[in-house]
């Protein structure tokens, strides 16, 4: 074999490898139906120009997974794309007065670039990017499907309105009261919006959650947590001196008769009656719709209220209720009244005793004869009292009386309620995907556009200020015809949600020019067997995911009724943020520009920059552009190489949490490889490779090759079930620190290291696959790591130790650790755990009481 001396150079192998990888399509996939297919996928990036760690995380754990199961013999699929569409690119063309298609394309080719670099084994004849005609076009020749379905819609709502990016948020994205991407506050405008009817699979979408065994358990109860299926009463209210009816909801008919008064949303019809001859009230009302608005803002906001000067009769008891407009009631949740039981309900109850409402127990705990709500409510379930025909009863009880009672007269129905709403899919913004609705001049009809005229397309040249959408001014674009008839465009925009809801479908026949989904296709690639991403998403895309699938699903596009079977979401990446002040200002300055002293606790005590400037250390936080403290990947693969990069983000920190990026870390993990690399070129340089004899192993041979096998257990079980990365990791460094401290020097001794060797560079592969890939040739090997290796397998025989190491305790202490035969019979042991060295001292001159022996595990001596 000929003399490996060449030092590890990254910077020179991974390039080599990558041009090889791509020159060869290592990675494509196809659809082979005689090999067990599994389908990875990371949710894809959008193109904002520059890969940043949590990028580098993502990708990393997405492909180890791959690279894995194909170890495995499975034919894997790990496709990549760019979600395109998104308002970043507009602020970017008026900023740097650009096309938003231009600043596009150009982030992909260089993020691209930089993906390539990690040396990720996606199959790129896959990609899409879902600002191209050619992707989106099925996307609306769909939603034209879906609008003769009647899952389609079109109504003026009340939406969360970013005044800065001119654009309608979901609840979801208003964070504080304020846009989630520029931190404006948010106000409350009706407009008419195009929405989809996810809430008629709402009861399939809760269903199904249990399917989704592969998911964390946080995630499974986010999505029944934001469906928020209830089971109630629909109660009707006549109104006093008026026709007029109020509806409210409820799920505790129990405190029914402690009703004392009704909170109406601003936008009510009873309110917008109410305001015709009150300005004071009118004024309220314009103010309660443009306040700041999210779903979580409701508990902790300041209760607003003004009365109505009219009142709603109890059908039951009759009591006058007044009606009060308040700003926690939201129209387009439920029916924009709620019946308040200030007495059993805590908002209520701030609510009344603001604006000196009656406050009437009806529900006393079982073992007292009444309750004081006087200072707060009571929440629990419990008796009935103050309730006339009622008393008495419990919460089952009260539910079903009450319930018949209304019900027979005619007051009320049972109802499911569900708190999830139907998705708005309209942006009112340029870069997205044209709705393709047209509205018949003449009649106002809305009618889809015609399938041969699909796709709508995005004019790509035009003027962007910031505040009109250029598709609104463009009278070329948006007036059309319809068999004849004059016409105007929808000139809003998809919500960038619906592209990012089906492409783990498209990937499946990225360049099928004939169909959205290739049937064939999907029914073999899916559902994704895993898909990797932040928790972040875990309600908004991951729902609309699933809804869209099951959509596809009864339109004969694909077979499955859930889209991922197994989901790993990864945690931040967080990084040590410095600052100095200057003038009163923080001056953030970059981890790799601070010189740090440390405790011997390794906490840091001191730092300063490379201007002297004495630094105040803000912590471990997230990575981000405001504070400094990214750390740039494509300077990190420079320096020390992808593989490196890689390792250190495997290995230091569980998959699922947050990582601590630590400059010390990564050199360590450069070190491994580097003491890797020495040791497969020191083995290979002047030895020939030879069949390992197992009967001619020593002892100390025999416990390596023992502890070898046992690691590939444990890592096969690490990465394939448990998915901890890191401890798969810690398992071969152990193992490979065990190899270098075995020195015989006998030809099967050569040959255990070449089997060590070998199978640490096919565990390791998956991780650090250039570094992998060049050692695996250097070993002898035939053929490429990629296409031939396999999967290591534990030898059964290796794993039958001669020996077992076991502990040894005094009174429950540890003390010793003792070996003994693996056959060595329960009195032998007991016996050599009283004669070792150390545990004698332990109970010289005492009364043993008793030797406990657990079966390969210990021996624990009482004494008196």
């Amino acid at each position: 074999m000929a003399t490996n001396d060449v030092a590890y150079n990254p910077q020179e192998i991974e390039p080599q490898i990558q041009k090889y990888w791509d020159d060869n399509k290592t990675f494509c996939a196809s659809e082979d139906k005689n090999k067990e297919k599994y389908y990875c996928l990371v949710m894809f990036p959008y193109p904002s120009g520059r890969l940043h760690m949590g990028h580098v995380r993502n990708y990393t754990i997405g492909d180890v997974i791959a690279r894995y199961q194909r170890l495995k013999g499975k034919n894997v699929m790990a496709p990549i794309g760019w979600d395109a569409f998104g308002l970043p690119a507009e602020n970017a063309a008026i900023k740097n007065n650009a096309q938003p298609s231009d600043w596009t394309y150009e982030n992909i080719a260089y993020m691209k670039r930089q993906l390539k670099s990690l040396g990720l084994s996606y199959d790129w004849a896959r990609e899409v990017a879902t600002c191209r005609p050619e992707y989106y076009k099925w996307e609306q020749k769909f939603f034209t499907e879906l609008f003769k379905k009647g899952l389609v819609y079109k109504k003026v709502s009340t939406v969360n309105w970013c005044p800065h990016d001119n654009t309608v948020l979901a609840n979801e994205q208003v964070v504080d009261g304020c846009c989630w991407r520029c931190d404006t506050k948010v106000e409350l405008r009706e407009i008419p919006q195009w929405y989809l009817k996810i809430t008629a699979y709402a009861q399939e979408l809760l269903d199904d959650i249990d399917k989704l065994e592969g998911w964390p358990e946080r995630v499974r109860i986010m999505q029944k947590n934001w469906i928020g299926k209830s089971v109630g009463l629909e109660i009707t209210f006549d109104i006093e001196g008026s026709d007029d009816k109020a509806v409210v909801y409820t799920t505790r008919p129990d405190t029914f008769m402690g009703v004392t008064y009704m909170a109406i949303s601003a936008a009510h019809p009873i309110a917008k009656k109410a305001c015709e001859n009150n300005p004071e009230l009118a004024a309220f009302c314009k103010e309660c719709l443009t306040q700041k608005f999210a779903e979580a803002d409701i508990s902790t906001m300041e209760k607003k209220g003004m009365a109505t000067g009219m009142y709603a009769i109890h059908p039951l008891n009759g009591r006058r209720v007044p009606l009060m407009v308040a700003n926690f009631v939201i129209m387009d949740y439920g029916t924009g009244a709620v019946m308040a039981v200030p007495g059993h309900d805590e908002r209520d109850h701030e609510f009344a005793s603001k604006y000196g409402l009656d406050i009437l127990p009806v529900i006393r705990p079982a073992d007292a004869d009444t309750v004081d709500v006087s200072k707060e409510a009571y929440v629990e379930h419990g008796i009935l009292f103050n309730s006339g025909e009622f008393d008495g009863l419990d919460f089952d009880g009260a539910f079903e009386a009450i319930a018949t009672k209304l019900e027979g007269m005619g007051r009320a129905k049972r109802q499911t309620n569900f708190r999830l709403r139907d998705w708005c899919i309209s942006r009112q913004r340029y870069w997205g995907a044209p709705i393709p609705m047209l509205t018949i001049d003449e009649t106002g009809e809305q009618v889809p556009e015609k399938e041969e005229n699909l796709p709508v397309t995005l004019p790509t040249d035009v003027k962007i200020d910031g505040v009109n959408s250029p598709l609104k001014t463009d009278e070329k674009w948006f007036k059309t015809t319809y068999e004849g008839r004059p016409a105007t465009r929808e000139t809003d925009t998809f919500d960038t949600f619906m592209e990012s809801s089906w492409y783990f479908a498209r990937y499946c026949s990225a360049r099928n020019d004939k169909a959205m989904v290739d049937s064939s296709a999907a029914d073999y690639w899916l559902p994704v067997d895993q898909y990797i991403g932040g928790i972040e998403h875990a309600v908004m895309h991951l729902l609309y995911s699933r809804f869209f699938h099951k959509l596809m699903r009864d339109s004969g596009l694909v077979k499955s009724d859930e889209p991922f079977k197994r989901l790993l979401c990864q945690g931040m990446v967080l990084a040590d943020a410095f600052y100095y002040l200057e003038n009163g200002t923080r001056v953030w300055v970059s981890p790799l520009d601070a010189d740090v002293t440390r405790d011997d606790k390794g906490n840091i005590i001191k730092a300063v920059d490379k201007d002297g400037h004495e630094l105040v250390h803000e912590g471990m936080i997230k990575m981000s552009k405001s504070k400094n403290n990214g750390i740039d990947p494509e300077d990190m693969v420079k320096l020390y190489g992808a593989d490196t990069v890689r390792l250190f983000m495997m290995f230091a920190s569980p998959a699922e949490l947050t990582l601590e990026w630590r400059q010390s870390g990564v050199e360590g993990a450069n070190r491994f490889l580097r003491k890797l690399w020495s040791i497969v070129t020191a083995l290979t340089a002047n030895e020939e490779f030879k069949t390992l004899d197992k009967s001619a192993l020593s002892s100390e041979g025999k416990k390596l090759r023992y502890m070898l096998h046992t690691t590939i257990e444990k890592v096969n079980d690490d990465i394939g079930r448990r998915q901890t990365f890191n401890t798969a990791i810690a398992a071969i460094m152990e193992l490979l620190n065990a190899y270098s401290k075995f020195t015989e020097s006998s030809e099967s001794a050569t040959a255990l290291r070449y089997e060590i060797c070998n199978t640490v560079v096919t565990m390791l592969y998956p991780i650090t696959p250039h570094i992998c890939f060049k050692l695996y040739e250097m070993l002898g090997n035939k053929g490429e790591i990629d296409t031939d290796a396999t999967w290591p397998n534990a030898d059964p025989e290796a794993l039958i130790a001669d020996e077992i190491t076991l502990v040894v305790q005094v009174n429950g202490k540890l003390r010793s650790r003792i070996n003994v035969s693996a056959s060595a019979d329960e009195q032998s042991i007991k016996d050599a755990a009283l004669n070792d060295e150390p545990v004698a001292r332990f109970i010289e001159g005492k009364e043993v009481k008793k030797v406990i022996y657990v079966k390969g595990r210990l021996v624990n001596i009482v004494v008196a």
